[in-house]
């Protein structure tokens, strides 16, 4: 379990930076960036894949198309996802952004009980209801919907739950999702460059080696998670999930020094002591759930 720990903390210690990495390509529009890290990602995982000779779920597809149209669906909503992150990151919505991650897990919960018919314990739904009020007092403090948190937290918790229900592990899955936007995304860097509009030509050496590099940085901490997730509870993969918005929301107010006023500290207050309430009630409830198995 040991290397399932250091495997998962690995990857939401990745998924903290970000907003370094993402920062520093601040010169290139977020559509530029996406396209180009959908781009370079397809290519390390087909390397991937060859490299690790799994090719077989190849077949897999021919007999199930329908599967070929769910990771088009969940890879449009993760493009999407990605887009809004790279955005607000570049525009200076760091500590937004991280909100978004912060309220992802009680999205979650309202989803699987939306469309999985899932059941949520009188607890949950205080903490849910909690998290609403944070919400709502964000959106009267800031004169307007937190957008971004809640674009990224609706738009992962969707692809989280489309995810759930396809027959495809994360290597193979994300190769898909990466295929299916691979032609739009070539499409749209080859009209940058005829026209003379792609950032890409015109950037620093330093710049463009990060920008080529954005597939590997894509694709390793989503592996250290796959990895991770299966070695471990999943009720430590929750509570390890809020190391990537606590790095990114300290990584936006204390290095780039982001607004962070009295009313946004009561608003995240709020949203935080919800999800200390969700952490901790699934935390006792699964171990609960151990003890009468184990007698």
């Amino acid at each position: 379990m040991k290397n399932g720990i250091l495997a998962a903390m690995s990857a939401y210690l990745l998924w903290g930076v970000f907003p370094i990495y993402w920062k520093a390509l601040s010169a290139i529009p977020a559509m530029e960036i996406l396209g180009h890290r959908v781009v370079w990602s397809l290519i390390i995982l087909i390397i991937l894949l060859t490299v690790l000779r799994r090719w077989d779920w190849v077949k897999l597809l021919k007999r199930n198309p329908g599967t070929v149209a769910t990771f088009v669906g969940s890879g449009t909503i993760l493009g999407l996802n990605w887009l809004i992150f790279i955005w607000a990151v570049n525009n200076n919505f760091i500590v937004e952004a991280s909100l978004g991650y912060f309220i992802n897990p009680l999205v979650n919960v309202l989803l699987g009980v939306i469309f999985l018919k899932e059941r949520m314990r009188m607890v949950q739904w205080g903490a849910v209801a909690l998290a609403f009020l944070g919400v709502a007092y964000l959106t009267v403090s800031y004169g307007r919907l937190p957008w971004i948190a809640l674009g990224l937290a609706l738009s992962f918790g969707t692809y989280g739950l489309i995810r759930k229900t396809a027959r495809l592990s994360s290597l193979e899955g994300l190769s898909i999702e990466m295929a299916s936007l691979f032609l739009p995304s070539l499409i749209y860097l080859f009209f940058l460059s005829y026209n003379e509009m792609a950032a890409f030509t015109t950037i620093d050496n330093f710049t463009m080696t990060l920008l080529l590099l954005s597939g590997i940085i894509t694709a390793v901490p989503l592996l250290l998670f796959a990895y991770g997730a299966r070695k471990i509870p999943l009720s430590l993969v929750g509570l390890l999930q809020y190391i990537a918005p606590s790095m990114q929301f300290m990584i936006g107010v204390f290095l780039y020094n982001e607004p962070f006023s009295s009313e946004k500290m009561i608003g995240f207050s709020i949203i935080w002591i919800a999800l200390i309430i969700y952490s901790f009630e699934s935390f006792w409830w699964l171990s609960r759930q151990r003890a009468v198995a184990t007698g």
